[in-house]
């Protein structure tokens, strides 16, 4: 068995658009699994996922808070319990809305390291 307690054992790496993202499984993650990636992520109170993409296909998974998903152009409101499927080369971003963290999962196939990461550390995505 492969377990990793996701609070505890990954300390994640801090974004400048104001979240922390945790890589449970993936090349990058604490498990590297075989075929996808999958993440935890809390976004601060007016922070974000900037607009990007990438050739994988991904889910993200609201698990606590609220906040406005843009995908490809159409923007819409999302709360605890949503799903939402991003289909390959469609820009993609999160915004929390709300006064309290926002915790999220996302998934992506297949599994590489997510390039946006290094575009916004360098200050390329905001």
């Amino acid at each position: 068995m492969k377990k990793v307690n996701v609070f505890t054992e990954i300390e994640g790496t801090e974004f400048p658009a104001g979240r922390r993202t945790r890589v449970v499984i993936g090349e990058n993650g604490a498990i590297n699994g075989d075929y996808f990636c999958q993440g935890y992520v809390v976004i601060y109170p007016g922070g974000a996922i900037p607009l990007h993409d990438h050739v994988t296909v991904e889910t993200y998974t609201i698990l606590k808070g609220q906040g406005k998903m843009t995908v490809d152009g159409e923007t819409e409101a999302v709360q605890e319990g949503d799903a939402i499927y991003i289909e390959s080369g469609k820009s993609h971003g999160l915004v929390n809305t709300g006064t309290e963290d926002m915790h999220m999962m996302f998934v992506y196939a297949p599994k590489m390291i997510a390039e946006h990461w290094a575009q916004e550390t360098a200050g390329e995505l905001k």
